[in-house]
């Protein structure tokens, strides 16, 4: 059933994220100037729950779900002893924006790695170059399900986490306000250029 365009309310405070999306150190405010994303605590989170309840998806919602929270240290440094454990599943990785090597982790932990040969990338638009190349690329107005990547034109990359009643979409990003956070956008992903089903 189609859902009408349902723009996301003004930034909400909570105890664990004040802030809109920040997607990475170079374009902080990003997700910001687009006026779609909002913190969201707890209380709005709806429980993910992939089309069949398992498989690599729900694998990777959960995997994310237990990262919520994980800080740069110091911050803005885009590192700390967990943010460089994101960094092993990339090949060729280092100290740097870190939005893809967090969902290029929780893909390989998964069990379904990015990359042709697993390599995981460091660049969004790499990962966006290779879904569209072996047909996991989705347009924006289709609607993902939990565990699918969300991808904002080559500049930052998220995982969605469930879509809600409304149609927004709830997701969870690495280096989002130097952080691992959950955040919220229209029933369009805040103008996502699209998404990436790895299962």
């Amino acid at each position: 059933m189609l859902q009408p365009r349902v723009a996301a309310p003004a930034a909400t405070a909570t105890s664990s994220t004040t802030t809109a999306a920040s997607p990475t150190a170079s374009a902080a405010s990003f997700a910001g100037v687009l006026g779609q994303a909002t913190a969201a605590g707890a209380a709005t989170a709806a429980a993910p729950v992939a089309a069949n309840g398992t498989g690599a998806g729900a694998k990777m919602v959960a995997l994310a779900q237990a990262e919520i929270g994980q800080t740069e240290q110091p911050p803005g440094s885009n590192d700390s002893p967990r943010i460089a454990e994101y960094r092993t599943a990339t090949a060729g990785s280092g100290v740097g924006p870190w939005c893809n090597y967090f969902v290029s982790w929780a893909a390989k932990q998964a069990g379904a790695p990015l990359g042709e040969q697993g390599q995981g990338f460091g660049a969004v638009a790499a990962t966006w170059d290779w879904a569209q190349r072996t047909g996991r690329a989705m347009g924006p107005a289709e609607k993902p399900n939990p565990g699918d990547l969300i991808v904002w034109d080559g500049r930052h990359i998220g995982m969605v986490e469930s879509v809600l009643p409304d149609g927004r979409i709830q997701t969870i990003e690495g280096n989002s306000s130097d952080q691992v956070a959950r955040r919220t956008y229209d029933s369009g992903g805040g103008g996502a250029v699209g998404f990436v089903r790895l299962g």
